[in-house]
């Protein structure tokens, strides 16, 4: 199987940066494209999710494809809150014929917390036998029930997690399934405690997980304190020290601050043994996407040169 950039990045040993971006509710390319042309040559993939926070977007196969045409590499989210098994199984193969090889599976947000609350979850699968069956496509050239699947779907599979501070007797069984299922790399929740990260990580790497997976931590610059209390309250499994919050409350531009402190953290990232690179995510601050990222590589560019 030919491996695609991101992949190749990642069992190079490179420091991966993902970013994310939501497609709007436009049917104007050029829109979608005003969020993810700063991200190109500069983040190593770009998410594009797939219904978040359960509201109407461009569809995500869609918006993958135009920002694949224009130079990027795309992060497919297939959610399996939206569609039944035939017409993921349709999307995976969509995915393929359109060139898309990274796939992020996850369950997706209730309805109840969009904006159509009455709208009617599926679920007919979960998120390890979508993984299940992206992986046999790939692997069998099958759907799970057996018919035949012409042509290549070179997947390049991944799969969520929230990091924890993990009490003495934890033990990562979730993960685990997912490795079985098929996925590859993961990337997680936001977690700007790097004490958590390496705690976390340490206890994996006694299962073997950091071996197997290639782990990119969820990290985001801030747009203010009240977002970063928003995110908190609202994101299951998200961590935010609180003196991260104190520090914003306390800053003459807290966008600046948060923007800093993002970089801040990829540094310490960068330096925990297990950790494959981040995944940036920025709500109410796509704008800063770009900036973070290019700070952390002109950073660490002059440190090699110094070295």
């Amino acid at each position: 199987m030919s491996r695609v950039a991101l992949e190749r990045r990642l069992r190079a040993g490179e420091f991966v940066i993902t970013a994310e971006i939501n497609p709007p509710l436009s049917a104007d390319p050029q829109d979608l494209l005003d969020v993810g042309l700063p991200l190109r040559g500069v983040a190593d993939a770009v998410n594009v999710t797939d219904g978040a926070s359960a509201r109407a977007h461009l569809d995500v196969l869609s918006a993958a494809a135009i920002l694949a045409r224009s130079g990027m590499e795309p992060v497919l989210q297939l959610t399996c809150r939206d569609r039944n098994r035939i017409a993921l199984q349709s999307m995976l193969v969509g995915a393929a014929a359109q060139g898309l090889h990274n796939i992020l599976v996850l369950r997706g947000d209730n309805p109840e917390a969009g904006d159509q609350p009455d709208a009617k979850p599926v679920f007919d699968l979960d998120s390890n036998t979508l993984l299940a069956t992206a992986a046999g496509i790939r692997d069998r050239g099958v759907l799970p029930h057996g018919r035949a699947v012409a042509g290549k779907c070179e997947f390049f599979l991944g799969a969520a997690d929230s990091p924890i501070d993990p009490p003495p007797d934890w033990k990562p069984e979730g993960l685990m399934r997912k490795l079985r299922a098929g996925a590859q790399f993961v990337q997680t929740q936001f977690c700007l405690d790097p004490g958590v990260v390496r705690r976390y990580l340490a206890r994996l790497g006694e299962h073997q997980l950091t071996e197997r997976l290639f782990f990119l931590i969820g990290l985001a610059p801030l747009a203010s304190a009240r977002s970063a209390r928003w995110i908190r309250q609202h994101l299951y499994g998200s961590i935010i020290p609180e003196a991260l919050i104190e520090r914003l409350d306390s800053a003459a531009d807290q966008k600046l601050e948060g923007a800093r402190i993002c970089v801040e953290l990829m540094h310490e990232m960068q330096q925990i043994p297990g950790v494959a690179g981040v995944h940036l995510m920025a709500p109410l601050n796509t704008d800063a996407l770009a900036q973070v990222i290019g700070e952390f590589r002109a950073a660490a560019s002059s440190r090699r040169r110094a070295v």
